[in-house]
């Protein structure tokens, strides 16, 4: 199951130094160049069927994009590949930018 994650709840989590929790980045280079969260791994989404292996499956995944669509997808399609530890994150890093940090850009 994908569970629908907050970014007040990620943010709450990374604060915590929560262990084995991955964020996966899914927008493409340029929006990464505008605007990142610490420490997510970018894979842009149309990489993920070839670099899905390189994920750990006893992580918590927390995928991301923009605003929440792409990483829908994306968490499907991990699912769909075995991995059960999955988190959508809700509105992207729009909601983030809006949320938690109005200092960044956003686009």
């Amino acid at each position: 199951m994908i569970r629908q994650m907050t970014v007040r709840e990620l943010k709450e989590q990374l604060d915590k130094g929560t262990p084995n929790i991955v964020v996966i980045d899914v927008r493409e280079p340029w929006e990464l160049n505008v605007c990142s969260l610490p420490g997510a791994v970018s894979i842009p989404m149309r990489a993920i069927p070839a670099r899905y292996p390189e994920l750990p499956k006893d992580a918590e995944i927390v995928v991301m994009c923009h605003h929440g669509i792409r990483s829908q997808q994306v968490a499907n399609y991990l699912e769909r590949m075995g991995f059960d530890k999955l988190n959508n994150l809700v509105g992207g890093v729009a909601a983030w930018a809006r949320e938690i940090d109005p200092t960044m850009p956003t686009y």
